[in-house]
């Protein structure tokens, strides 16, 4: 107890510390390894989890082919699928997360980005390995099942039959501000502090989040949530549908991390009402 307030008082009365927002733009960050090796970290967990997603997207399409007198009950199903991507989001934000932060998403960045968790420099740079990560995971892919890969679609993002664009990029907003409201959520420096077993604990609702918004959104968009696991498919696939619905897998996921940005930092988090006192004691 004595400690708790011992804490409390360090830190101006809370038992929490929250750390200062990420310059704009950090040139020293260049001249670290360790904004290289989380570029590094960023590269391979993007590429390792497109390279088992779409092999299983892949995998069970084969096992359920008509054409092949397969089982329509075999293989996976969408349920499997939806556990493929929470998994691997879960095992790898486990992995990278003391690295890079285990974004995996340019649309996760995006969001952190906007709250001045990262910098420009580090933002963009994310972005650019999880994309040529994804292109990289899904070559792999196509190299290993060349005989199924452009049978079976490539594993690309796809605006289903029977929807409107407007459906999908609703669909990509909810989806994505679903996740990156649970990623804001699970590494809040509040809950951190006051929870000594959140921190382990975080990949769970990341991963768990990714997994529900799967179950809900793969028959509208194939969920995509995630701009590079959806570029680095079309790139590989490279699809005339699949690049004509590519903008609603961008726009879609950086609209709903933006708007769960806005609403963890200025909502939840009173962002706005604490720059407005500061502003008028300053007065």
């Amino acid at each position: 107890m004595t400690k708790d307030v011992e804490v409390a008082e360090h830190h101006g009365g809370k038992d929490y510390h929250d750390p200062p927002p990420a310059p704009l733009i950090d040139g020293e960050e260049l001249t670290k390894w360790s904004f290289y090796r989380a570029l590094i970290a960023e590269f391979i967990a993007t590429l390792l989890f497109l390279y088992v997603t779409v092999l299983t997207v892949i995998g069970y399409k084969v096992q359920t082919d008509p054409k092949l007198d397969a089982d329509q009950c075999g293989g996976v199903g969408i349920l499997g699928i939806a556990w493929a991507f929470g998994g691997m989001i879960f095992v790898l934000v486990y992995c990278t997360a003391g690295i890079s932060g285990g974004h995996i998403n340019p649309a996760v960045t995006f969001g952190l980005f906007l709250a001045r968790k990262v910098s420009l420099i580090r933002a963009l740079g994310y972005m650019v390995a999880q994309c040529l990560g994804a292109i990289c995971g899904v070559g792999l892919v196509k190299a290993f099942q060349s005989s199924y890969y452009n049978r079976y679609g490539g594993g690309a993002n796809e605006l289903a039959d029977g929807y409107n664009k407007g459906t999908g990029l609703g669909a990509e907003i909810i989806g994505t501000f679903v996740l990156v409201y649970t990623v804001f959520s699970a590494t809040d420096p509040k809950r951190s502090a006051r929870d000594s077993h959140v921190p382990v604990l975080a990949p769970l609702p990341i991963g768990f989040a990714v997994f529900m918004v799967h179950l809900a959104t793969i028959p509208i968009t194939g969920t995509g949530i995630n701009p590079a696991r959806s570029f680095g498919a079309a790139v590989i696939y490279n699809n005339e549908k699949a690049w004509d619905d590519q903008w609603i897998f961008w726009v879609g996921p950086f609209i709903g991390a933006a708007v769960a940005a806005f609403y963890h930092q200025f909502v939840l988090r009173a962002g706005a009402i604490k720059a407005l006192g500061s502003f008028r004691s300053n007065a």
